[in-house]
């Protein structure tokens, strides 16, 4: 099948999760610190927050955003992505969340959890039908988890060997997730990840800035 013409930018290196924190101010100083330490792909996850609040964290992260130039990504709301004008999206598991979501977003990024499952990916990547005509599949896949997380403690595990299949299948930028710290990002990284998506070990570190700038060295060339 062919590719349609991807015009996303195309994610790398760090990409910070926030946390569930229903204090907007601290949210923004701790993603503020992020953003100094060099994150500029970040996804705006809070799964205990109302729309309201949703609404109201997201815009202000897409502002701060703007000021670096850095890519927000909202997790699992499609509309809100485009409301506060967003990068993209990343969605879960849903068989049509992918069309629905490219439907609402254009030619924005979207992102799809994949989790253990390459043939999900290699789905995942392939042109969609939306609004009626092809359209691209997803812009990037994540696999996960592939440690212990405190975030997500019941997360199907994925393996390294399962990164070193994707690598040689996909087109698409792989992202891990899943208890990922500055001990393993590099064994993941050196499977295949382009990026690793990374919360609990950014957002709770004594200098978020400093922790980002290590994750993001792990990328640098040697």
């Amino acid at each position: 099948m062919l590719k349609s013409e991807n015009l996303a930018p195309r994610i790398c290196g760090l990409y910070a999760l926030t946390p569930d924190e229903g204090d907007t101010a601290r949210l923004l100083r701790q993603v503020a610190a992020a953003l100094d330490g060099g994150v500029r792909w970040l996804q705006y996850r809070n799964k205990s927050a109302d729309a309201a609040l949703r609404l109201r964290q997201a815009r202000e992260l897409q502002a701060l955003c703007d000021m670096v130039g850095a890519q927000l990504i909202v997790n699992d709301f499609p509309e809100l992505a485009a409301e506060v004008g967003a990068a993209g999206v990343h969605i879960g598991k849903e068989d049509r969340a992918l069309a629905q979501a490219r439907a609402t977003l254009g030619e924005k990024v979207i992102g799809a959890s994949c989790y253990n499952e390459l043939p999900r990916a290699l789905a995942a990547q392939e042109q969609v039908e939306s609004l009626g005509k092809q359209a691209r599949g997803a812009d990037y896949v994540a696999f996960g988890s592939f440690f212990a997380s405190g975030t997500k403690p019941n997360a199907v595990r994925a393996s390294l060997d399962l990164l070193l299949t994707a690598r040689a299948q996909l087109h698409v930028p792989i992202v891990a997730i899943g208890g990922i710290t500055l001990d393993n990002a590099a064994s993941v990284i050196a499977a295949g990840a382009d990026a690793v998506a990374v919360s609990a070990a950014l957002f709770t570190a004594t200098d978020v800035a400093a922790t980002a700038q290590a994750f993001n060295r792990l990328f640098a060339p040697n």
